[in-house]
Formats: C-alpha cells, sequence, structure tokens
C-alpha cells in the first residue's frame, strides 16, 4: 500500500546524471568520515546466511525474510538478511578485531513485508552496518551518546562537504543533538501515536536520539519494536534528522550497545522466545564467547534523499513500486531509478 505525499512545488534538486554524481560522492565521503570517526575497518559481508544459524534479524518477529534451499549444500535453507546485526558481532571475533576497533559493511536487504511503501520505505534496503568493540565498563549512557555525536557530526560533515561541490544545493543539518527517552515523549505527548511523537520532537529540535526502544512503556504499549537479542533496550536508540523537503522527522540510524549474558536472557524471555537460547550464536553469547560491543545500521538511500534534498527514496535507489505510485511520481516529474 503506498501512502505517497509529493510536496507543493516539489522539483528535483539535481538532474539525474548529477544526482547520481551526488550519490557517489556522499557513499564515498561519509564512509570514510564514519570509519575515522569511530575506528573502523571495512569487511566484506553475507547477502544471506543459513536459516538455522540463528544470525538473522528477525526485526519485529512478524517479517517474513526471503527464504530458498541450496541444493548444492544438501538443500540447505537460507535467508537474505534482514540486517547484520547479529553476524556483525560473531565476524569481530572471527576477524581478530581488538577493543576499541570496528567494522563497517555494506548491507543489502530485502523486506518483502514492508506494506507502507511511502516516500521513505521501499523493500529494499541498503545501509551501512558497522559494529565495534567495547568493554564492559562501557555498557553505560554516556558511551552511547559520545558514539552518536560521533556518527552526527561524520553525517553533517559530509553534508556540508556536498553543499561545497554540489552549490545548488542547500540542505543544512543541525550537529546539536538532543537526547530523549520514548517515556519522556508518552508522558508529554500521552495522546498522539508514536511516530506523532517523533515528529513534534524533530520540529522542535532538529536533530534527535530518541532512546530506549523495544521495551514496554508505562502505557502497556511500545514506542516501536526492536528484536530482544541484539539491541540492550535500555541502551540502543534511533537517530532522527528534520527533513525540510517533507517536514516530517527522519529516521537515518538505528543502534545501541548490544545485549550482554543478562540483558539477552531477560529480554528473550520478557519477548517470549527463550527457545532462541539454543540457537548457535545465542549460545556463544550467553556463554560469554563473544565481545561487548556497540553497532547499528545507517540508511545509504536515507541520507542521500535528506543531504540532497529529494522528496522520494525511489529517486535514489532502484526498487519496485506500485503502479498508482509511479504514476503520481511520472505526473509530478518525478524519475523513479
Amino acid at each position: 500500500m503506498s501512502t505517497l505525499v509529493i510536496p507543493q512545488g516539489y522539483k528535483a534538486p539535481l538532474p539525474n546524471y548529477e544526482l547520481q554524481r551526488a550519490i557517489a560522492f556522499i557513499k564515498e565521503s561519509f564512509q570514510t568520515n564514519l570509519s575515522n570517526a569511530l575506528n573502523l575497518r571495512r569487511v566484506s559481508a553475507p547477502l544471506f546466511v543459513a536459516s538455522d544459524s540463528g544470525l538473522n534479524d528477525n526485526l519485529n518477529g512478524t517479517e517474513r525474510p526471503v527464504r530458498f534451499d541450496i541444493p548444492g549444500v544438501g538443500g540447505k535453507d537460507a535467508e537474505v538478511v534482514h540486517s547484520l546485526a547479529k553476524w556483525k558481532r560473531l565476524a569481530l571475533k572471527r576477524y581478530g578485531f581488538h577493543e576499541g576497533k570496528g567494522l563497517y559493511t555494506d548491507m543489502n536487504a530485502i523486506r518483502r513485508d514492508e506494506d507502507d511503501l511511502d516516500n521513505i520505505h521501499s523493500v529494499y534496503v541498503d545501509q551501512w552496518d558497522w559494529e565495534k568493540i567495547i568493554s564492559r565498563e562501557d555498557r553505560n549512557e554516556a558511551y552511547l551518546k559520545a558514539t552518536v555525536r560521533a556518527i552526527v557530526a561524520a553525517v553533517c560533515e559530509t553534508s556540508e562537504a556536498l553543499n561545497v561541490a554540489f552549490p545548488s544545493l542547500r540542505i543544512k543539518l543541525d550537529r546539536e543533538v538532543y537526547f530523549v527517552t520514548t517515556q519522556e515523549l508518552e508522558d508529554r505527548w500521552p495522546d498522539k501515536t508514536p511516530k506523532e511523537r517523533e515528529h513534534a520532537i524533530c520540529a522542535e529540535h532538529h536533530t534527535v536520539f530518541l532512546m530506549q526502544i523495544g521495551g514496554k512503556l508505562r502505557s502497556g504499549e511500545k514506542h516501536d519494536g526492536r528484536a530482544p537479542d541484539y539491541d540492550d533496550w535500555a541502551l540502543n536508540g534511533d537517530i532522527l534528522m528534520w527533513n525540510p523537503i517533507l517536514e516530517r522527522s527522519f529516521e537515518i540510524s538505528s543502534m545501541g550497545i548490544r545485549v550482554d549474558e543478562e540483558s539477552m536472557a531477560r529480554q528473550l524471555k520478557l519477548a517470549g522466545c527463550e527457545e532462541r537460547a539454543e540457537l548457535p550464536f545465542h549460545k556463544m553469547l550467553l556463554n560469554g564467547e563473544l565481545p561487548q560491543t556497540i553497532g547499528g545500521g545507517i540508511g545509504q538511500s536515507r541520507l542521500c534523499m535528506l543531504m540532497i534534498g529529494n522528496c522520494h527514496i525511489g529517486e535514489v535507489q532502484a526498487s519496485i513500486w506500485d503502479a498508482e505510485t509511479m504514476k503520481q511520481c511520472e505526473e509530478a516529474g518525478i524519475i523513479l531509478l
């Protein structure tokens, strides 16, 4: 189902050839800025994982992965990744990374059950996935906030450099991060939906880190779903920025300090999926065999459309859209790749 919004008077900020140059500029510049800010090194990552490995991210628990069998390995089932949240932590151990160092990689996914296909949602997901080893002493809010500030600085540096390289672009991003919890938002706006609260806080503070996502609020509702086996729900959050083209909040990253043995056991119980404790990845974590880490994903197409000033994610990535979206975009002069 499409819920397309075309801003009044919208015109693509760059012709298509220049747009491709701008996308390349952002991707090349940002990954350099991010790796320097967080001490990350690039690695190769899988497009799919074995279905019985426990490595795939189950997102909110309802989305179906794209699954297929591989005759060449005895008909074993594999799944296209939803994200690399758990795989990255295992890779840090296997690749010999040490405390204070981390990895980043390109993550490409297919979210087949993404039914709200609007200006910012697509069935195709592309993001920079990153993960870094930390000490147990760094599993705290101060370390989380410092990391968020470093990521936002890398985003803003890339945006400023883009505006120099492409003088016709005028998007200005705010470096100052406002930190707030999901409970604080519910307390302030109990009659708004979670998404409406995000729009409201971003209208006031243009760059926001919304913390503590996954558990139930005092109302008994969740702000949003999070899988119980990668982020610690007390030490995670979303980086939101105000999108001046769409005039709404705009999530560019979901991230957090990862679960340790105690928090994963607690969250598996709260989520009613304690059986996952028997999967290979989960056994390793519960046995203390994996490093303590912080990590997240940063949307590549999201960053591109925000920095360039496009109104639809299909302008910066190739995907599949319903007939009505394609018709409305064509009538508005919006070119979907």
